[in-house]
């Protein structure tokens, strides 16, 4: 939607009136627009000025004045009431805001949409002794469904967390029932500065609760889904094996390309493209515009590669959609347009019959360059004992792998669909992997296999102390002396002494720690011992079973020029294919 500011002289001719050239500003009135807040109470002040200048001379706007701020909030609530649409109340920096409190409340527990736009001034100056000024995000507590304080733009990064925040405020405002939010606008002097002629086009994120196929308000997201012919599904961490009809698989697979890593475990109706990572970092520019997707959805938690990040950050699709249980908005990739609140299974199996039978190219090409990516053969390093770990697995078993290093390396390899993945990936820190594995495996009948580095297993060391500790357990612990990732990341050039600190160097052995806890303790330092100790470490049949460690001894540097010239190489003959 796009009014321009117009006003009307006494002799019938218009003048063109211009905006406040605050980026936030103009975000947040052209959202206010898109969402449908007509009904605006304007408070006098000299640091909203610019707010309301923008507010009152656009036509969309119902603009009403009312000095006293504890009136005209319950003003706003009157306008609210009738109708049941939101209104908005737009006030000054400082104890202005604090006046707004009981119309606040008395929204909250009447549940009432109310929209509360306070200026403010920059947060570097809250508590400086200047004026009208107080900390005024979070103010209202619990008594707002959202709080938001927007950023002054300066980067496309600052207008897209802008646009962001304002658009999750206003979703809320009808998210499980009705209810107040704040928006918290800080604006730099000068303030008066009125030079832009119309408001910006501006992403809107819209949210489906449920998907009912009777209901004529999803027959657009139908018309969206079958409009585009480049479309992908990505399927983030989930512990749980799912199981779609055959019927739905047949239906469903064939028209997106799906991605998923181990993390993800069986959460696919079909055979997932696994190695995306690679695929990606073999691609040239030209190929990676031909694999970029139309339309994106998610379901499920997080996501390892970066590379898969990078590459819908730099090459967004037209439309993300993220299907979640919960109905937050996870922008991950910058490019959100559509929330859908409900399970991601039921969702699936209900576009499952909503989607055009008509030819779809796009999954082969992915398809294709997945099948051109060789299983990688390391020579003895961290990545040749995790690949040698992943082919040797009992076809039922859990494994927990650690969090950096340990988590991209597994995903080099092919794994059987029917071990179970598990990874603290909710804030992907080191710390508690060990723990976590162990109080999983205490609970599981499986043989639980646990593969960490160095950093995590000592950080953690603590877990092996406890009288928890059961037979089905073995740790696979990389020991190369420190934490290999950072040194394979790019532009990681520190001086020796830097180096040490970043990377945590050490000489230390779990040997002793291991032995003293009741386990059987392996050490490997070369390919011809990892060979006969994953035999030992892997057998599933032994009597009088006791818990192992198996403590594998390599280079740093060696493992990551190993990695680089893997990589190196890959890229190298997808180039000589191309050309």
């Amino acid at each position: 939607m796009s009014v321009s500011p117009i006003g009307l002289f006494h002799d019938n001719s218009y003048v063109y009136f211009m905006y406040s050239d605050k980026k936030n500003i103009l975000q947040l009135v052209a959202l206010l627009i898109e969402h449908g807040v007509s009904n605006v109470v304007l408070c006098p002040g000299s640091r909203n000025a610019p707010i309301v200048h923008t507010l009152a001379n656009h036509s969309f706007f119902q603009c009403h004045s009312v000095t006293d701020e504890r009136s005209a909030g319950f003003f706003a609530l009157g306008l609210a009431l009738h109708g049941g649409k939101p209104a908005a109340i737009c006030c000054t920096s400082g104890s202005a805001l604090l006046n707004i409190y009981p119309a606040v409340a008395e929204a909250f527990y009447q549940q009432v949409p109310l929209v509360v736009i306070s200026a403010d001034r920059p947060a570097a100056w809250i508590g400086q002794m200047d004026g009208q000024t107080l900390p005024q995000p979070g103010v209202f507590g619990s008594l707002v469904k959202k709080s938001v304080a927007l950023p002054e733009i300066h980067t496309e990064q600052d207008e897209w967390f802008c646009n962001r925040l304002i658009n999750e405020a206003l979703l809320e405002l009808h998210h499980h029932g009705k209810g107040p939010v704040h928006i918290n606008v800080p604006l730099s002097e000068p303030l008066f500065q009125f030079t832009t002629p119309e408001l910006p086009k501006v992403r809107v994120i819209t949210r489906y609760q449920g998907l009912n196929v009777y209901d004529r308000k999803y027959d657009d997201l139908i018309e969206r889904l079958n409009k585009y012919s480049k479309r992908m599904m990505i399927a983030g961490q989930m512990s749980l094996i799912y199981l779609f009809e055959k019927k739905i698989c047949k239906l469903l697979y064939k028209h997106f390309t799906w991605l998923s890593e181990h993390i993800g475990n069986r959460i696919v109706p079909g055979l997932p493209i696994k190695n995306f990572d690679t695929i990606l970092y073999m691609a040239s520019e030209e190929e990676k515009e031909k694999l970029a997707p139309e339309i994106v959805i998610t379901y499920g938690g997080h996501v390892v590669s970066k590379r898969l990040k990078t590459f819908l950050r730099t090459h967004p699709p037209k439309e993300h959609w993220h299907v979640t249980p919960s109905g937050e908005v996870a922008d991950l990739f910058g490019c959100l347009t559509t929330v859908i609140e409900m399970d991601p299974f039921e969702f699936l199996e209900k576009i499952a019959y909503l989607l055009e039978n008509k030819p779809v190219e796009y999954p082969k090409a992915w398809e294709y360059k997945s099948r051109n990516v060789p299983e990688p053969e390391f020579p003895y390093s961290e990545m040749a004992a995790i690949g040698a770990l992943i082919h040797s697995l009992p076809a039922e078993a859990a494994l927990h792998l650690g969090n950096s290093s340990t988590v991209r390396y597994a995903q080099l390899y092919t794994l059987p669909e029917t071990v179970e993945v598990c990874c603290n990936r909710g804030t992907s820190g080191i710390e508690g992997s060990l723990s976590t594995a162990l109080g999983y495996a205490c609970s599981s009948q499986k043989m639980n296999f646990i593969v960490m580095g160095d950093l995590s297993f000592f950080y953690d060391m603590n877990a092996l102390w406890n009288g928890h500790i059961r037979n089905n357990i073995r740790i696979l612990l990389l020991n190369n002396g420190g934490g290999e990732i950072f040194q394979a990341l790019p532009g990681f050039k520190m001086s020796e002494r830097t180096h040490r600190y970043v990377t945590a160097t050490h000489q230390t052995s779990a040997e002793g720690w291991a032995k003293e806890r009741g386990f059987v303790y392996l050490s490997v330092r070369d390919e011809k011992e990892l060979t006969s100790a994953m035999q030992v470490f892997t057998q599933t049949d032994r009597e009088n079973e006791h818990p192992m460690l198996m403590e594998v001894f390599t280079d740093k540097t060696e493992d990551v020029r190993l990695l680089k010239a893997y990589y190196h190489d890959l890229k190298s003959k997808n180039n000589e294919h191309n050309s």
